[in-house]
């Protein structure tokens, strides 16, 4: 069944497996993610690398959801600061989704190798995500996953330009939303709080991930227990209610009071 051709709801109308393999060779699993595994993949008759995202159906409906999600949202979006969708194939087991290869590192990568960003640096990164998330919210698509690690280098030149990933989460809004989901680290108030939310809360994660560039630290931070997961993230939850966090020193220092009012106007 070509890409183009893809109905979510037939459940009749399968992909054989052999049609995937007859395309591609899926190489070894680079990456686990919750829902899914990653190949990096080759078309047989061109040699293009692609990401293949494979998610097993068996592994349960929310997984199923994750998977029909990022196929429907994909299609919908075309944006050079998006990584792009190239194929879907539905079998009875398996949903397999390829996209562009990006070749770059993530920018949480990047961050734990430098420490943080020049400011000008950050600004690049901030511009691309901020175009990226203007035109996803005009489609009324919120991502609610923004984090560095959905942050990717498109390929390893020096001036490449940054993509967002990981749609699995990413909902229409068709009036406010109420299910809460995302990185804890990220979460807007509103999603902390169980308040029903939209857009907006994407421009917080944008701030969060501003704030970690230019500082090299979280605005929000707890202590993580290994034996005590859920008072940690109890703790850190209150001060976002409480929007706790200050621009400290020397971390902040030398950056200008415009950057500093553009993270706390993303984060009212």
């Amino acid at each position: 069944m070509p890409f183009g051709c893809v109905t979510l709801g037939d459940k009749k109308d399968y992909n054989q497996p052999s049609e995937v393999t007859d395309k591609y060779d899926l190489g070894q699993v680079i990456k686990t993610e919750e829902f899914c595994e990653i190949f990096r993949a080759k078309e047989k008759t061109t040699g293009k690398l692609y990401t293949c995202k494979k998610f097993l159906k068996r592994d349960g409906r929310k997984v199923r959801k994750a998977a029909k999600n990022e196929i429907i949202i994909l299609k919908m979006v075309k944006h050079p600061n998006i990584l792009q969708l190239v194929d879907v194939y539905i079998t009875r087991k398996e949903y397999f989704i390829f996209l562009e290869l990006a070749t770059g590192r993530e920018v949480f990568d990047w961050i734990l190798d430098q420490g943080y960003y020049s400011e000008k640096d950050t600004s690049n990164v901030i511009r691309q995500v901020l175009e990226a998330v203007a035109y996803l919210h005009s489609l009324k698509i919120v991502h609610r996953n923004l984090k560095l690690e959905n942050l990717v280098y498109y390929n390893r030149l020096k001036n490449s330009k940054i993509v967002i990933s990981d749609f699995h989460l990413a909902k229409l809004e068709n009036g406010l939303i109420k299910e809460p989901c995302g990185t804890p680290e990220y979460l807007a108030p509103e999603v902390v709080g169980r308040q029903r939310y939209g857009r907006p809360v994407d421009c917080w994660a944008i701030g969060v991930i501003m704030y970690i560039l230019l500082s090299g630290n979280p605005p929000f931070y707890e202590e993580a227990d290994e034996d005590d997961y859920e008072n940690h993230d109890k703790n850190l939850f209150r001060k976002i209610l409480a929007g706790d966090y200050e621009f400290d020193p020397p971390y902040w220092d030398d950056i200008s009071q415009a950057a500093k009012e553009l993270v706390t106007r993303l984060m009212e």
